[in-house]
């Protein structure tokens, strides 16, 4: 054994992924930090919001994008149902700069509508989108990336009963998923106020959408955006949109 296999050894780093004021680790999370939720968490509108809800937070990270995103006054909730992954996200959350702003509740999003007496000008969800198939190598995955557990039904009624007059309900979806969910939404009383489609490249077709529904009705706001240029760098559009939060850039 050599004097360098004696030296001390710096700590091993949770497994997760570093941002410019925060960390999230998610080793014990099913799904984990993904452009998904990049996207959302960075796009949703917070001009005058006053209270936050993110449906199945996982890690946290996205309630901890907008905490970042948002002033001191703002609270945010923050809804898991897996234990493992709630008990990850109030780890997150505990660690960042935002600890007194946010709260991480193990529940179930239909049990806490049914209780909540809050309501929310800002309702984020980066939801479960397959419907049930091939079996997942653990049950918490398959919560995380089936329907069966929260539908988007359920999603749907769950958000417009805790949503303000004049709050908006965003999510991120697989684009042709995102057209389904738009039907839904109309049909239950939704108004879609916001759209970007998501290319990797701009001549390629949308592989992801987000929308913001209201339960107002007002103009809709369409986009699209390609998360890399003609140089396989990352777009102008896509560097404004994270360039807070990611370290390089």
């Amino acid at each position: 054994m050599t004097q360098a296999d004696l030296s001390p050894r710096p700590p091993l780093k949770k497994n997760g992924f570093t941002f410019k004021r925060f960390f999230v680790a998610h080793d014990r999370c099913a799904m984990k930090v993904g452009t998904d939720a990049i996207l959302l968490g960075a796009w949703a509108p917070v001009a005058n919001v006053k209270r936050v809800l993110d449906i199945g937070t996982g890690s946290g990270l996205i309630a901890l994008m907008l905490a970042q995103r948002t002033p001191e006054s703002v609270s945010l909730d923050a809804i898991e149902l897996d234990p493992a992954a709630a008990a990850q996200a109030e780890e997150n959350v505990q660690a960042s700069p935002w600890a007194q702003r946010i709260q991480v509740w193990p529940q179930d999003i239909v049990a806490w509508t049914e209780t909540c007496e809050k309501r929310y000008s800002l309702i984020v969800s980066n939801p479960p989108y397959f419907a049930a198939g091939v079996e997942c190598a653990t049950p918490e995955r398959e919560t995380a990336r089936y329907t069966g557990a929260l539908d988007h039904q359920t999603l749907l009624r769950c958000a417009g009963m805790l949503i303000e007059e004049e709050g908006f309900f965003c999510v991120v979806l697989p684009e042709a998923i995102g057209n389904d969910f738009i039907a839904l939404a109309l049909a239950d009383g939704w108004h879609l106020r916001f759209r970007t489609d998501v290319a990797e490249y701009a001549h390629r077709l949308p592989h992801r959408v987000l929308l913001g529904f209201s339960p107002r009705e007002g103009e809709t706001l369409l986009e699209r955006m390609a998360i890399r240029g003609p140089d396989k760098n990352y777009s102008e559009a896509w560097c404004g949109l994270t360039r807070d939060f990611y370290l390089f850039m």
